[in-house]
């Protein structure tokens, strides 16, 4: 479904809306309605169970949004963590200079897309979509552009050079996306924290940042976790929080946002096995995603080419969003970068007293960080799905259909009176809904006709409706509807908290 559809979607149906909307809106911050907050909720549920209620050595904790300056000083934020910006002359808009590179390549990967696209309609069932892209002249010379520039992106990121970055967008002819112009101002660096102050001390004293990512409140408290839990290496601390970043181009709806959401866990190894541990957690984290029922075709690994200046490996599992391949997770080797420069700045020690070793030593850190809105947008452009299915009167009609995962879906049964105006059938639905509502999230509705309640709740993606007729009355059986398959059954009312807690439970996919 096209990416527009998606995002009027999830606004219609109560999944996210924008941030302050009545006073025109806050760009790249958004709300989650009735609906979001569920999924959301459900996702987050699904990432704790099989991160951390799963495993013996993996703890949580909850730290504290602020966290001491010093911390941002030693984790290498305050000095580095930037992005090049480049202003445009005329049209005096800012943006990201990799950005605008990125998008020069997006293009030439989209006219790629369009190939392939008139070769499968060419050739049918007969075609080859690996050996088209691995012989098409065309298709080779427009992939070795895109080599040859992210090449050259990455080179420049990594040396910090801004007259190479400003030069390549003036070498590939990049024009404002806005007034068409190539005027551009020289690429400078960006700090990306975001920053207030503490109490009413002004100045550096005072100063505080919003934390931009949730891994530094896990690496102070190491120590503290270790004790208390008792936990001996290897073992893991997870944490969900909100991060903040100060992105000057936000976009793709919540792909990037100013204010967002992580699921982190930082697993401390004794040096020399990190390389063991990393491989473990790559195929354990590409397994969970498939679990949901994510296609493997839809998800990707992508090693970094230039990696940060703390990590001995990295590799993103990337989805295939609406609008192309996009970083959904990172799983990144840390070494001992993070526990040494802040046992430096801090002079206390942040070591682990190795038993079998009969030694102390600073254990290296494998992470796994998802983005949790990231997930939940991967999640609905997998699910929101326009089919064509039988109406009630056997004629064929388009349905929109959001065909989740009923362990993350936000309602697991709907329950429905065939009639509204017949007191005896919502009087039963009411006592049906009440005995539901004890084991999962249930919605009751009598507004509009059965066929328009069917919709609504598809279009929210309830895995299974429940309907009471006069049927109902006479022997307290119900009609139980499949969302995806449409079948229906008859099933006795005291069956139905085990039939379909049976399958809407977590269970199914840890």
């Amino acid at each position: 479904m096209e990416f527009k559809s998606i995002i009027s979607h999830c606004k219609e149906y109560g999944f996210i809306y924008q941030s302050s909307e009545i006073y025109d809106g806050l760009a790249a911050v958004y709300d989650y309605g009735p609906y979001g907050v569920e999924l959301k909720n459900n996702i987050k549920q699904y990432w704790w169970k099989s991160m951390v209620q799963m495993h013996e050595n993996i703890v949580g904790i909850d730290a504290a949004i602020f966290m001491h300056p010093k911390t941002w000083k030693a984790s290498g934020h305050v000095d580095a963590f930037n992005d090049p910006l480049v202003d445009n002359k005329d049209s005096k808009k800012r943006y990201r200079a990799d950005q605008l590179v990125e998008g020069y390549c997006e293009k030439i990967e989209n006219k790629i897309k369009k190939d392939v696209v008139k070769a499968q309609k060419r050739f049918g069932d007969s075609f080859d979509e690996g050996q088209f892209r691995s012989t098409n002249q065309r298709i080779l010379d427009r992939q070795a552009e895109i080599d040859r520039v992210m090449g050259l992106l990455g080179t420049h990121m990594k040396n910090g050079d801004m007259a190479g970055l400003k030069q390549l967008i003036e070498d590939l002819e990049i024009a404002c996306p806005e007034s068409g112009s190539r005027n551009w101002t020289d690429v400078r660096q960006f700090n990306l924290m975001f920053n207030t102050q503490l109490g009413n001390i002004a100045g550096e004293e005072g100063k505080l940042y919003l934390r931009p990512e949730t891994a530094q409140g896990i690496f102070v408290n190491f120590l503290n976790v270790q004790k208390t839990t008792r936990q001996k290496i290897p073992f893991g601390i997870a944490q969900i929080g909100k991060a903040f970043r100060n992105e000057i181009v936000a976009r793709q709806f919540i792909f990037r946002m100013r204010e967002f959401e992580q699921m982190e866990m930082q697993f401390f190894v004794k040096p020399g096995t990190e390389m063991e541990w990393y491989k473990h957690w790559k195929a354990t984290r590409l397994q969970w995603h498939k679990n949901l029922g994510v296609p493997e075709s839809k998800l990707r690994y992508h090693d970094h080419d230039n990696l940060a200046h703390y990590a001995n490996a990295a590799v993103d599992i990337e989805y295939e969003f609406p609008f192309g391949f996009r970083e959904l997770e990172g799983i990144h080797s840390r070494t001992d970068f993070d526990l040494t420069s802040h046992q430096e700045l801090s002079g206390k020690k942040l070591q682990y007293f190795d038993v079998e070793e009969n030694k102390n030593y600073v254990p290296y850190v494998v992470e796994t960080s998802i983005g949790c809105d990231r997930m939940f947008l991967a999640q609905v452009s997998l699910a929101l799905q326009e089919e064509t299915v039988p109406d009630a009167n056997g004629k064929e009609s388009t349905r929109t259909v959001m065909k989740l995962n009923p362990a993350v879906a936000p309602i697991k049964c709907a329950v429905l009176p065939l009639l509204k105006n017949k007191e005896e059938l919502t009087n039963a639905a009411a006592d049906v809904t009440k005995e539901l509502k004890k084991s999962m999230n249930v919605q009751y509705d009598e507004k509009d006709t059965i066929g328009r309640r069917y919709r609504r709740q598809d279009a929210v993606g309830t895995p299974y409706c429940v309907t009471v007729d006069f049927e109902t009355l006479e022997n307290h059986t119900v009609t139980l509807r499949d969302r995806d398959s449409l079948s229906q059954e008859r099933v006795a009312i005291a069956d139905l908290p085990k039939i379909v807690g049976g399958k809407v439970g977590m269970e199914n996919i840890l």
